[in-house]
């Protein structure tokens, strides 16, 4: 019923290429035409579109995810149903692969769809779905959103921005990712003409007298046209006819167990205060811990705000001992692959999570595969964890834990032990394996552990390889999760929930506190109860993982889950082969033998020689002498600084001789130049004048830095032709204009607060930002620039945008920035 005619040629010459597409006696009653832009990667013939039912413009952001979760599929799903009777299916899995693109496995997974009954319009809304929460038109229809919630414990949905275009030869149509993140627009003819293009103008010669019906495509939505019976539908026309074949509703009230937030406990889980603090540093807590993250999530609700980047060494460099999550390195959005903004576009994001045996999506629908655990956040209390266990589901607790003397050897045997004993848990019909490192009273001395990281990524893929993986859910028991980082890294390896009760008990000791108490009194911070400080907690890494899903662009933790959204650093083959396989690790590090090895060290800090009294503090944020090294430590800078105010060359040397005899930080320490080139005479180089133009500084705004700092690099650069950089802070329109009223002694009365000025010097900054918050953007702003970057991703909080913390507005930064003095600046990821 469809013909796909491709070409890695220019598109106007395509009919030449096909000769069919210029026969006149070949007609069809629709084409579909994909033109393909490639922004990121070379034309190959794999790449190249549309495919069998799809032509997808867009990225997959979830696409490593969608790939382990269809393997898992292959060992439940009857692909026979797919196809006639006798057919030899014998070579078709698997079904996805990594060496597809995010286009052509989605392709896969729909027309298998298809081909197992379902229509184009069905698969999509299953695979593709739409926002369907708090969506008021959807407030009246019931059984859509009652379809999407099923769904949803079944199929991960394929998220990123997409515009996709189906047909299967019967049915044509489109339909926008539930964000619409692409352009999409339709129209109708009354002489019969459907059109729909990603932008107007595409289809030359219309009568536009003729045109009856035209549209966009928004968030979620869809169009199909019935080639059968002529009939053309829109979307919500589409989504109750599907919605209506089966009762999804009743399925959902007589099956699924919905565990809502449950209230917070403030009895406390250890007796004495030391038990806690001696799990904590077993576990690899530092004070920085409790009291910068632990105070401020409990407190307001919020992460803690940090500065941008972060000189300390990587955990691989570094010479203190790190836990297993910062190994691993966030990846974001980028390209064409725009970030979402959570604060603003929370609407189309959910944290929703199902726990237990999941059903075959492709399949017909079925009321047993309603059957599932729904909970709302994948942080849970004590409370919730007690309501998984007498759900009437299977639950088995596996223990992490393992003893100490068999080794650093023995920490590879172990992790294949949990392997073997959650495959036969879930064999004996286990639908909730709980990995657990908890013990009453605390790990004892002659115990260690498997990092929770490495134990759910090593069992999810074991699960995987035996194909049992959608048999059964893994929750996760811990001391060793405490921030939003650690909790998103459990569920991008496997995990659906996290129960992180040394992180709970570490808020319950805050509260009970001395200081805090004292602190609550004096006003110093706000008075709230040890309920209040837990739910606070939760909310913070709620809000966390959902700042963590815009920055790549995911809008559901169900398709966050497993995913593997991640880059390893400093992590050998073993370590990436058993637990987190089709992660990438570039560089190769440490071995399974290194790791436990960091653990033991671990473990030991907890039972010292003399009595533990606190946390230890190994200066991970925050520069102390004789703990972790900080690039821009001060002693450090204060011989720079010294250099520069006195122009004392033997300074500036220490200074030099001072980074070169630094500890390793990055990687580009270890690289050493190797050449057997001979040097380049000088006289054959540009002039170091022509060098010094090429030169720009780092885009931090003024707020980032203060005034002074920001106008004197912007003079400084300027004077020899290179390039400052506003940041996204706006610019005093004074500094538009060459400064003019300098005195003999290098004073301005326009520029009171600098020294050392001339007659001509051009106080603005020649790159500008654009950051969509739009903080003093003008036309003035503009046309002053010689360059104007608009941020897309940056480094620092990448695909976030800048913050500026209130209490650093001040009247005159509140006046650049077009705001109010005193309120806390953030601005959100652009769109395009």
């Amino acid at each position: 019923r469809t013909i796909v005619y491709k070409g890695m040629v220019r598109s106007v010459v395509l009919a030449q290429f096909y000769e069919d597409l210029t026969n006149e006696k070949y007609k069809s009653q629709f084409a579909i035409y994909h033109r393909r832009f490639s922004t990121n990667t070379m034309p190959r013939w794999p790449l190249a579109q549309p495919f069998r039912n799809l032509g997808h413009n867009g990225e997959i952001n979830t696409l490593l995810g969608n790939i382990n979760w269809m393997r898992a599929r292959e060992a439940v799903m009857d692909q026979a149903c797919a196809f006639p009777d006798g057919a030899d299916i014998s070579k078709l899995d698997p079904l996805s692969s990594k060496k597809n693109s995010d286009s052509a496995n989605l392709d896969e997974a729909v027309t298998l769809a298809i081909r197992a009954g379902k229509t184009p319009m069905e698969s999509l809304m299953i695979m593709v779905p739409e926002a369907y929460k708090n969506q008021p038109e959807l407030a009246k229809k019931q059984e859509i959103t009652d379809f999407f919630d099923y769904y949803s414990g079944l199929q991960e949905a394929w998220d990123g921005p997409a515009l996709l275009v189906f047909s299967d030869g019967r049915k044509l149509g489109a339909t926008l990712d539930r964000n619409g993140l692409r352009p999409a627009r339709y129209l109708t003819t009354t002489d019969g003409l459907v059109c729909m293009m990603s932008e107007t103008g595409v289809v030359p010669g219309l009568d536009e007298s003729k045109i009856d019906l035209k549209g966009r495509l928004g968030p979620g939505q869809m169009i199909a046209f019935d080639l059968e019976t002529g009939e053309f539908f829109e979307n919500y026309d589409i989504k109750e006819k599907v919605a209506k074949k089966h009762p999804f509703g009743k399925w959902i009230k007589d099956k699924q167990t919905l565990i809502k937030k449950q209230p917070m406990s403030g009895e406390r889980v250890y007796d004495d205060e030391i038990s806690l603090v001696r799990q904590q540093v077993v576990f690899g807590w530092s004070s920085e811990d409790m009291e910068m993250q632990i105070a401020d999530m409990a407190s307001t609700g919020k992460e803690t705000t940090f500065c941008m980047g972060d000189d300390a060494p990587l955990a691989v460099l570094s010479e203190k001992p790190h836990v297993l999550y910062n190994y691993f390195k966030q990846r974001f959005a980028q390209v064409t692959n725009p970030a979402i903004d959570p604060l603003r576009e929370n609407l189309v994001m959910s944290l929703d999570m199902y726990l237990g045996k999941k059903g075959n999506a492709i399949e017909p629908a079925t009321e047993a595969n309603a059957a599932q655990i729904k909970i709302e956040s994948p942080v849970i209390n004590e409370n919730e964890m007690k309501m998984i266990e007498k759900s009437g589901r299977k639950v088995v607790k596996l223990s992490t834990l393992y003893d100490i003397s068999k080794g650093p050897s023995g920490l590879e045997e172990q992790v294949q032990a949990l392997q073997k004993e959650a495959e036969q848990a879930v064999r004996d019909g286990a639908e909730i394996l709980v990995l657990s490192d908890f013990t009453k009273g605390g790990i004892t001395a002659d115990q260690t552990y498997i990092p929770p990281l490495m134990a759910v990524g090593a069992v999810h893929h074991h699960l995987l390889a035996q194909k049992l993986r959608l048999e059964a859910s893994l929750v996760t028991e811990t001391a060793q999760a405490w921030s939003t980082h650690h909790i998103a890294a459990l569920i991008g390896f496997g995990a659906s929930a996290v129960h992180p009760y040394a992180a709970m008990e570490g808020v319950r000791a805050w509260h009970g506190a001395p200081k805090t108490q004292t602190m609550m009194e004096n006003g110093k911070l706000p008075k709230i109860s040890v309920e209040t400080a837990l739910t606070n907690f939760r909310e913070s890494i709620d809000a966390g993982l959902y700042k963590i899903m815009s920055k790549i662009g995911i809008s559901l933790l169900s398709s966050y889950h497993a995913a593997q959204i991640f880059e390893a650093i400093g992590l050998g083959s073993d370590v990436m082969n058993l637990a987190f396989k089709g992660t990438v690790s570039r560089v190769g590090g440490m071995s399974m033998t290194d790791v436990a090895n960091e653990v033991a060290s671990l473990q030991s800090a907890g039972f010292p020689e003399t009595p533990l009294k606190a946390l230890n503090n190994y200066g991970f944020v925050k520069y102390y002498t004789g703990k972790e090294y900080h690039h821009n430590a001060p002693p450090l800078t204060k011989i720079l600084h010294k250099a520069l105010r006195e122009k004392n060359v033997d300074q500036y040397k220490l200074f030099q001789e001072s980074l070169k005899a630094a500890p390793l930080t990055v990687l580009r320490d270890l690289i050493d130049i190797k050449s057997d080139r001979e040097p380049i005479p000088l006289d054959k180089v540009e002039p170091v004048e022509e060098v010094m133009r090429k030169f720009c500084t780092g885009g931090m705004s003024l707020g980032a830095l203060s005034r002074e700092a920001h106008e004197t690099l912007a003079i400084a650069m300027n004077r020899f032709g290179g390039k400052s950089n506003s940041g996204e802070g706006g610019e005093d329109e004074q500094r538009f204009v060459p400064i003019t009223d300098v005195d003999g002694e290098g004073m301005s009365p326009t520029f009171p607060h600098l020294r050392n000025l001339k007659n001509g010097d051009v106080p603005t900054s020649k790159i500008k930002q654009v950051a969509s918050g739009r903080f003093g953007v003008s036309p003035e702003y503009l046309m002053t620039a010689e360059q104007i970057e608009i941020k897309l991703a940056q480094g620092a909080k990448p695909g976030e945008g800048g913050q500026l913390p209130g209490q650093k507005i001040d009247k005159y930064i509140a006046t650049l920035r077009l705001s109010k003095p005193g309120v806390t600046l953030i601005s959100p990821p652009p769109h395009h």
